[in-house]
């Protein structure tokens, strides 16, 4: 994986907020996977529909995670709504409670204002001579039977006195109850209110949150429809450049088998040092230290403009400037700019099986050797680099037999160490 690919992952991490929906981890190396992916296939292509390219990856990769997190998002925002719509109803019932517990209470505050006015009255009257006008009625009687009813008539006056006094009573206490019921009810509502309008408030923050992160996927479904529009712009260029890629790696097979038989020269003596011997099993050491596998050898189908094509050798990312170093004894018979290749070394190494055997070595940053220079194992022959048509820092190590092409693991060690 290439550095510049890291770095175009960290970038589009912070620009995307990653979900709690998601693992990270897992995305970052899912981005990272498919920008890899997509900067190896398209590397022969234009610069601008490799940028488009690896766009068109990062969005794709990111897609599924922002599609989930949009609909998860939304999913969270219609419970909430509907727990805010449940508050509210609640808090409706609540404040119908009230508004009934302050009219009861009102009816009984009435009762007791008209008792109070009947006791009021009646006490007025006693005031202005009742008592006198009580025992005129009673010395008016003409007969006992009479004086028996005024009697009664009396009694009644006095029972229904007492009545009113008890119905104030009675309707204090009841108007008190019903107060107490209506304060109840009232803090009832309020609270209910209150959690109605902390809910509505985490509906909408929820709302808010789902429109963003629907608005996250439709800006990377954006993405990858102005990548694509982008790659079928630089479609006949692309294709002109793999055209010239594949020319150039012919023309290199076709020198290779012209020198196939020509001894190889003995080192100069001032060489440097060999690198470590390889490991046990293996025909090559590594031709660079401290370098991960981002590529493989071998044909691999462009999504885009739907062709294949060779992809010659094995890439080896590592840090810019690296030293490479020559795997066998050889003789340098390329040196220079070649085309897609960019800074380009390749030394033959004699035969091989029948064969003629060279190993060639592109992107370097630096060339530090000559055509026709003889060199040994070890001995550090250029830089690593990202010339040519390449997406980041990165050895482009091929091995060919006659010229063609070979799978370049099979002659290093299995642990590429």
């Amino acid at each position: 994986m290439r550095r510049s690919v890291m770095l175009l992952v960290v970038m589009l991490g912070a620009g995307l907020a990653v979900p709690a929906y998601a693992d990270p981890e897992a995305d970052r190396e899912r981005v990272a996977a498919q920008l890899a992916e997509a900067g190896a296939v398209l590397e022969g292509a234009t610069d601008r529909a490799r940028e488009a390219a690896q766009q068109h990856a990062a969005a794709t990769a990111q897609l599924p995670a922002a599609q989930a997190a949009a609909a998860e998002a939304r999913g969270i925002a219609a419970a909430a709504s509907a727990d805010s719509e449940a508050a509210r109803r609640e808090a409706d019932q609540a404040r119908g409670v009230y508004q009934r517990a302050t009219a009861a209470y009102e009816q009984a505050a009435k009762e007791v204002t008209d008792a109070r006015t009947q006791v009021a009255t009646f006490a007025s009257a006693v005031h202005q001579g009742g008592g006198v006008l009580t025992v005129n009625t009673l010395l008016a009687a003409r007969d006992p039977r009479e004086l028996t009813h005024r009697l009664e008539y009396l009694d009644q006056i006095a029972r229904h006195n007492s009545t009113a006094l008890s119905r104030v009573t009675s309707a204090r206490m009841t108007a008190r109850v019903k107060q107490n019921d209506a304060d109840v009810a009232r803090q009832a509502a309020e609270g209910k209110e209150k959690v109605a309008a902390e809910k509505l408030a985490v509906a909408q923050r929820a709302e808010r949150d789902a429109d963003n992160r629907a608005a996250v996927a439709q800006q990377l479904v954006e993405k990858q429809q102005q990548a694509m529009r982008i790659a079928n712009e630089e479609k006949d260029a692309s294709l002109a450049r793999y055209a010239e890629l594949q020319a150039e790696s012919q023309r290199l097979e076709q020198l290779l088998r012209e020198i196939a038989a020509t001894p190889v020269a003995q080192p100069v003596p001032e060489a440097p040092a060999a690198a470590p011997p390889a490991p046990s099993g293996a025909y090559f050491p590594m031709p660079v230290r401290n370098a991960w596998k981002s590529s493989d050898f071998g044909s691999r189908f462009d999504p885009f403009y739907h062709v294949w094509q060779l992809h010659a050798g094995v890439d080896f990312a590592a840090s810019g400037g690296e030293p490479i170093y020559a795997v066998a004894d050889g003789r340098v018979v390329q040196a220079g700019w070649n085309g897609g290749y960019g800074k380009y070394t390749c030394v033959a190494h004699g035969q091989y099986d029948g064969r003629g055997l060279a190993t060639c070595y592109a992107h370097q940053s630096t060339i530090l050797v000559d055509h026709g220079q003889n060199v040994r194992a070890g001995q550090v022959i250029g830089r690593i680099g990202t010339t040519g048509a390449s997406t980041g820092d990165h050895l482009h190590f091929e091995v060919r037999l006659n010229g063609a092409p070979v799978q370049p693991l099979d002659f290093l060690p299995p642990c590429l160490c």
